[in-house]
Protein backbone atom coordinates (compact mmCIF):
# COMPACT_ATOMS: atom_id res chain seq x y z
CA UNK A 1 0.00 0.00 0.00
CA UNK A 2 3.42 2.01 0.39
CA UNK A 3 4.27 2.05 -2.92
CA UNK A 4 1.39 4.16 -5.59
CA UNK A 5 4.09 4.16 -8.66
CA UNK A 6 6.94 2.76 -10.77
CA UNK A 7 9.79 4.44 -12.40
CA UNK A 8 10.00 2.16 -15.00
CA UNK A 9 13.84 1.97 -17.11
CA UNK A 10 14.18 -0.97 -18.69
CA UNK A 11 13.82 0.70 -22.21
CA UNK A 12 10.87 -2.16 -22.72
CA UNK A 13 7.45 -0.59 -23.79
CA UNK A 14 6.59 -5.00 -23.81
CA UNK A 15 7.27 -4.16 -19.73
CA UNK A 16 5.37 -1.69 -19.50
CA UNK A 17 2.68 -3.92 -20.50
CA UNK A 18 3.46 -6.35 -18.20
CA UNK A 19 3.55 -3.75 -14.88
CA UNK A 20 0.51 -2.63 -16.13
CA UNK A 21 -1.00 -6.29 -16.52
CA UNK A 22 0.02 -7.46 -13.29
CA UNK A 23 -0.90 -4.57 -10.94
CA UNK A 24 -3.12 -1.27 -10.53
CA UNK A 25 -0.15 0.90 -10.03
CA UNK A 26 0.81 4.22 -11.91
CA UNK A 27 3.76 4.01 -14.09
CA UNK A 28 5.84 6.47 -15.09
CA UNK A 29 9.20 6.30 -18.10
CA UNK A 30 12.45 6.66 -16.47
CA UNK A 31 13.79 7.55 -20.15
CA UNK A 32 12.82 11.01 -21.81
CA UNK A 33 12.86 9.82 -24.98
CA UNK A 34 10.64 6.48 -24.33
CA UNK A 35 7.74 8.72 -23.03
CA UNK A 36 5.74 9.01 -25.41
CA UNK A 37 5.90 4.95 -26.37
CA UNK A 38 5.63 4.15 -22.59
CA UNK A 39 2.23 6.39 -22.40
CA UNK A 40 0.66 4.70 -25.09
CA UNK A 41 1.36 1.29 -23.07
CA UNK A 42 -0.15 2.94 -20.29
CA UNK A 43 2.06 4.49 -18.36
CA UNK A 44 1.73 8.39 -16.85
CA UNK A 45 4.02 10.65 -18.01
CA UNK A 46 8.16 10.60 -17.21
CA UNK A 47 10.60 11.00 -14.17
CA UNK A 48 12.86 13.34 -16.12
CA UNK A 49 16.61 14.92 -16.59
CA UNK A 50 15.70 17.05 -19.88
CA UNK A 51 12.90 18.22 -17.69
CA UNK A 52 15.72 20.94 -15.88
CA UNK A 53 15.98 22.16 -19.29
CA UNK A 54 12.64 21.61 -21.50
CA UNK A 55 10.04 21.32 -18.90
CA UNK A 56 7.73 23.58 -20.33
CA UNK A 57 8.08 21.40 -23.51
CA UNK A 58 8.25 18.41 -21.82
CA UNK A 59 4.88 19.48 -20.15
CA UNK A 60 3.14 19.87 -23.47
CA UNK A 61 4.27 17.23 -25.31
CA UNK A 62 2.62 14.85 -22.23
CA UNK A 63 -0.50 16.98 -22.22
CA UNK A 64 -0.83 16.38 -26.00
CA UNK A 65 -0.88 12.76 -25.89
CA UNK A 66 -2.83 12.71 -22.67
CA UNK A 67 -5.56 14.68 -25.03
CA UNK A 68 -4.99 11.96 -27.83
CA UNK A 69 -3.02 15.03 -30.48
CA UNK A 70 -0.34 12.10 -30.75
CA UNK A 71 1.30 13.75 -33.65
CA UNK A 72 1.99 17.12 -32.06
CA UNK A 73 3.16 15.51 -29.06
CA UNK A 74 5.66 13.30 -31.45
CA UNK A 75 6.41 16.71 -33.39
CA UNK A 76 7.99 18.15 -29.57
CA UNK A 77 9.40 14.77 -28.95
CA UNK A 78 10.90 14.82 -32.66
CA UNK A 79 12.56 18.54 -31.61
CA UNK A 80 13.71 17.28 -28.20
CA UNK A 81 14.83 14.45 -29.12
CA UNK A 82 18.54 15.70 -29.79
CA UNK A 83 18.93 16.80 -26.28
CA UNK A 84 17.02 13.45 -24.40
CA UNK A 85 20.46 11.80 -26.30
CA UNK A 86 23.04 14.00 -25.58
CA UNK A 87 21.99 14.15 -21.91
CA UNK A 88 23.60 10.74 -21.71
CA UNK A 89 26.92 10.92 -23.74
CA UNK A 90 28.06 10.52 -20.08
CA UNK A 91 26.95 9.24 -16.78
CA UNK A 92 24.10 11.15 -15.35
CA UNK A 93 23.78 13.78 -14.39
CA UNK A 94 27.47 15.45 -15.37
CA UNK A 95 25.54 16.22 -18.97
CA UNK A 96 22.85 18.20 -17.28
CA UNK A 97 24.66 19.93 -14.75
CA UNK A 98 27.31 21.24 -17.38
CA UNK A 99 24.05 21.93 -19.75
CA UNK A 100 22.03 23.57 -16.54
CA UNK A 101 25.73 25.66 -15.75
CA UNK A 102 26.18 26.92 -19.24
CA UNK A 103 22.60 28.36 -19.24
CA UNK A 104 24.10 30.73 -16.06
CA UNK A 105 21.97 28.52 -13.43
CA UNK A 106 24.76 27.29 -10.59
CA UNK A 107 24.07 23.90 -9.64
CA UNK A 108 27.38 23.50 -8.58
CA UNK A 109 29.94 20.64 -10.31
CA UNK A 110 29.65 16.73 -9.83
CA UNK A 111 30.53 15.23 -7.04
CA UNK A 112 33.43 12.34 -7.17
CA UNK A 113 33.22 10.39 -8.23
CA UNK A 114 31.67 11.52 -10.95
CA UNK A 115 33.93 14.33 -13.47
CA UNK A 116 33.04 17.37 -15.40
CA UNK A 117 32.26 16.24 -19.27
CA UNK A 118 35.29 15.93 -21.44
CA UNK A 119 36.04 19.17 -24.30
CA UNK A 120 34.35 17.08 -26.80
CA UNK A 121 31.00 16.59 -24.70
CA UNK A 122 30.63 20.32 -23.29
CA UNK A 123 31.03 20.78 -27.50
CA UNK A 124 28.27 18.58 -28.14
CA UNK A 125 25.84 19.27 -25.48
CA UNK A 126 26.65 23.14 -26.41
CA UNK A 127 25.60 22.55 -29.58
CA UNK A 128 22.28 21.01 -28.85
CA UNK A 129 21.61 23.64 -26.24
CA UNK A 130 22.32 25.70 -29.54
CA UNK A 131 19.68 24.58 -31.51
CA UNK A 132 16.58 24.83 -28.89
Amino acid sequence: PNIVAIKEASGSVDQVQAIKDACDISIYSGDDGLTLDFMKAGAQGVVSVASHLVGRQLQSMIRLMEEGKEAEARAIEAKLNPLFEVLFITSNPVPVIYALLSKGIDVGGPRLPLVDVTKEEAEQISAILNCL
